[in-house]
């Protein structure tokens, strides 16, 4: 697989961009930033942390726009004492993604040797179309003083709303397709070639990740990754989507189980799916989400939301939550069931200000303790982990209401972006108003907005369940013969 690039920031950011850089006298106009990596398992993100606008006399503005060494060297000294890289910006007087003119290239790359040796990251160069529309690149070493550009996938806003730029050569526009007919009416081509194009990792191949899953692969989505280190057990053939008594009977791994059957629904052209056989708080699995651009929390435990709270404001990938709460009585009546759906993201709410998680529990689950039967006898009877009631009828609510929440943040029908914090009680069967809530003052995961890998934390680590389920995991590969169908049937789709 190739490796991929990328950018994000912030919409704060995108909004100080587009005032600055999108002139009212139609000129061209520039400025430098800092940015800090976010590298996953086969992509490198810059997240652009702040702008660093000329002071007078620091640029010349001639309709193009050029800047002075004085300006690139101030720029460069701060960028030095903060650990970041350099990134570049400019506008160009047209709409949409923006190529480079010669002139583009030569200011770039010529400083590219400079930025690389003061802070050991590569030159960052973006370039703002009229209508708000970025391209970008990165400018890698490959000899000495020989240094190329490398074009970005797409360059994505994130904040108060989402917006993502798409380099169609590296990510081509999907065709029509009779199978989305009736998909493709509700929102249009464009937008379908936006939702088409993202990379979303589902996080937790249970009842709520496989229904959401479905959904997906069957509206267009070409490329999912799939995050979970459990197997198919005889207990989840009652909600596990693909899920089949022969893939419970050989244990077979939960990301393997949900491929092979999501394969079989997807409609569009050169699906792919990633199959991940790991915990997001472990190395592996926490990499291939930071190789995503929105990711599905579909995980009930306090570790793995604590880490994709972290990633939701540390690398700027949107993460769309829900839960599920079911109370019993004590002949096992059902007295009430509850759930919700949210989005952490900076700008929003996060997982922990929203009491998804208690970040007292975090560290009991990294030492084990939350799987600990003599630890788990003594809690109260009222602790979610003495509770795992569910009935699939709940997960295909829990998980319409998170693929809305992706839907309202894409698609932003009437301008609309933000579905809100949503509830809903099945006793007696309400819907609250959704409220529209930031993190508390105190919070602290939006300082860590846009950091990246250069926070400082880690919250990764050894995570034993995971790899006692990878040791009874069913290791079966796929046949010869289904897998010289799979390379047929991808080589048919891209002749089509």
């Amino acid at each position: 697989m190739n490796h991929d690039y990328s950018i994000a920031f912030t919409s704060k950011i995108h909004r100080e961009a587009m005032g600055h850089l999108i002139r009212g006298d139609g000129q061209e106009d520039l400025c430098f930033g800092i940015w800090y990596p976010s590298e996953g398992q086969n992509r490198t993100t810059a997240l652009l942390y702040r702008l660093l606008l000329p002071q007078t006399g620091d640029r010349r503005v001639h309709c193009n726009a050029s800047f002075l060494p004085a300006y690139f060297e101030r720029a460069l000294g701060e960028v030095v004492v903060v650990g970041g890289g350099l990134a570049f910006l400019h506008s160009h007087p047209g709409p949409g993604w923006q190529d480079m003119s010669d002139d583009d290239i030569w200011a770039e790359q010529r400083h590219a040797a400079a930025s690389q040796g003061a802070t050991g990251l590569p030159l960052v160069g973006l370039t703002l179309g009229t209508d708000g529309a970025w391209s970008g690149r990165f400018w890698i070493k490959t000899a000495p003083r020989q240094y190329e550009r490398r074009w970005c996938s797409n360059v994505r806003t994130v904040g108060d709303f989402f917006d993502v730029t798409y380099a169609d050569s590296l990510r081509p526009r999907p065709r029509f397709k009779e199978e989305l007919r009736r998909t493709v009416s509700a929102w249009g081509d464009d937008v379908q070639a936006k939702l088409a194009r993202l990379r979303i990792g589902i996080v937790g191949a249970g009842s709520v990740g496989t229904i959401i899953a479905e959904a997906l692969a069957r509206s267009g989505s070409s490329r999912i990754t799939l995050i979970d280190f459990d197997n198919v057990e005889r207990l989840n053939l009652d909600r596990l989507l693909h899920a089949t008594t022969a893939t419970a009977c050989r244990r077979e791994s939960k990301v393997r189980s949900l491929a092979q059957g999501i394969r079989q629904s997807a409609t569009a052209d050169g699906f792919e799916v990633n199959e991940i056989n790991y915990s997001v708080a472990e190395e592996e699995g926490y990499k291939a989400a930071l190789d995503c651009d929105i990711l599905f929390s579909c995980v009930d435990r306090p570790w793995g939301r604590s880490v994709l709270n972290f990633i939701a404001y540390a690398h700027l990938i949107p993460v769309i939550d829900g839960g599920i709460r079911i109370e019993t009585s004590s002949n096992k009546a059902l007295r009430r069931a509850d759930w919700k759906a949210h989005t952490a993201m900076p700008d929003r709410r996060c997982l922990e200000c929203l009491c998804q998680f208690d970040p007292g529990l975090v560290q009991a689950e990294r030492e084990g303790w939350l799987d600990d039967p003599e630890y788990i006898k003594g809690l109260p009877d009222s602790h979610f982990l003495k509770h795992n009631e569910n009935v699939i009828a709940f997960s295909l609510s829990v998980a319409s209401l998170e693929v809305l929440q992706m839907l309202m943040m894409v698609v932003a029908p009437v301008g609309i972006r933000n579905a809100g914090q949503q509830s809903y009680h099945f006793v007696p069967g309400i819907s609250e108003e959704p409220k529209f809530e930031t993190c508390s003052e105190s919070c602290p995961y939006p300082p860590l907005t846009a950091k990246g890998d250069r926070t400082g934390l880690v919250v990764t680590g050894r995570h034993n369940k995971a790899e006692k389920a990878r040791s009874h995991c069913a290791k079966a590969k796929p046949s010869l013969m289904r897998r010289v169908f799979v390379k047929v049937r991808n080589w048919l789709d891209g002749l089509k």
